[in-house]
């Protein structure tokens, strides 16, 4: 048994060393391709094509969790005394939020249930834009098909992150280089001692009082507080913003480990549809709120681009958006879904539906 266990923890190990490598030759690739988001591209793709080609990769999800935690810290450090100023002037951008919410669980659970022929527990979780992991984990409780529930909302993030930057590189004339943040070897040394113990601090909090999204929101609430209290007044360092992308990369490309050829023509391609469907409906209320001079073009794209909080956070930085804005816009969204979601499911009785095959 002792030396079964050792077995199954050598293998885990190289498949994470192999997942690691892979991963860093796919940054090397789109680095000097001159590609890009590198640190971000590189990974996902590497590990995508491997895991597609039935590779088995494994995720490092402790020190994926960890990451995230740079990108909670930089959200908070933009919280500052400025942004709180102007926090009337985005109410109107915000308040489309709800409806957006609403339009995407309209035309998504009808679409999921009727024309792809999923159950409705699957089909409901499947269509609201939230976390894959909370998404999945509400869908398990109610009886949904957990994976394909996990190869659609990984298909989600997959196409937007790809999208997304593309758009704003050959619509919006973005070239997406903006610094990312300082050398750490430029800022103080206390503020970094300072910026750590706010993302592993936060983030175990987070996890004592039960917040979802602990890895980000907590150090984002810590560190929100430390910025508007004058104590730091620094992002993180531009280092550790790109282990953030590096790691969020790998964590989008493994999504697809073990993905049989079936889950690619339903469950895959049911999701890829779908994010078309999202792009129209981000692109009406983006209009919407550009049009009434609520937000400005990138400002409003990326408040509406129904990707992952923390891809969006990074996307944001690169494309030199007003992160405070874009991020007051995903937390509304992905607030409402968490906290909406099961109600609903609830007053539905989605419970214990039969799961698609």
């Amino acid at each position: 048994m002792r030396q079964d266990s050792f077995s199954s923890s050598r293998r885990a190990l190289l498949h994470r060393g192999m997942t690691l490598l892979l991963a860093g030759l796919g940054t090397a690739v789109f680095w000097w391709l001159g590609l890009p988001l590198p640190f971000l591209f590189g990974p996902m793709f590497a590990c995508l094509a491997a895991a597609l080609l039935g590779a088995p990769l494994r995720g490092v999800k402790p020190v994926s969790q960890a990451a995230r935690t740079i990108l909670g810290v930089a959200v908070g450090a933009s919280i500052t005394p400025a942004v709180i100023g102007q926090l009337p002037d985005m109410i109107g951008s915000v308040a489309f939020v709800p409806l957006y919410v609403a339009a995407i669980g309209l035309v998504g659970v009808p679409y999921f249930h009727r024309l792809c022929g999923y159950d409705l527990p699957t089909a409901y979780f499947a269509a609201m834009p939230g976390g894959l992991q909370d998404m999945v984990m509400f869908g398990e409780e109610a009886g949904a098909n957990v994976r394909a529930l996990s190869l659609i909302h990984a298909t989600r993030v997959l196409v937007i992150v790809t999208i997304v930057p593309a758009v704003l590189i050959f619509v919006f004339d973005n070239p997406l280089s903006q610094p990312i943040g300082a050398a750490a070897a430029d800022l103080p040394w206390t503020e970094l001692a300072i910026m750590a113990a706010a993302a592993i601090g936060g983030w175990k909090l987070g996890e004592r009082v039960g917040l979802f999204g602990a890895a980000i929101l907590g150090p984002m609430i810590v560190t929100a507080i430390l910025s508007l209290s004058g104590v730091i007044e620094h992002r993180p360092p531009r280092e550790a913003i790109l282990i953030a992308q590096f790691f969020i990369g790998i964590g989008i490309g493994v999504g697809y480990v073990g993905v049989t050829l079936n889950e690619l023509r339903r469950d895959v391609l049911a999701g890829l549809v779908f994010v078309v469907i999202l792009a129209l409906l981000a692109f009406i209320f983006t209009e919407i709120v550009v049009q009434l001079g609520f937000a400005s073009p990138i400002e409003g794209f990326l408040s509406f681009a129904p990707g992952g909080q923390a891809e969006m956070t990074v996307l944001a930085i690169v494309a030199g958006a007003d992160l405070g804005f874009v991020v007051v816009h995903h937390l509304m969204r992905i607030t409402l879904v968490i906290l909406g979601a099961p109600v609903v499911a609830a007053l539905f009785g989605l419970r214990g539906g039969k799961r698609g095959e």
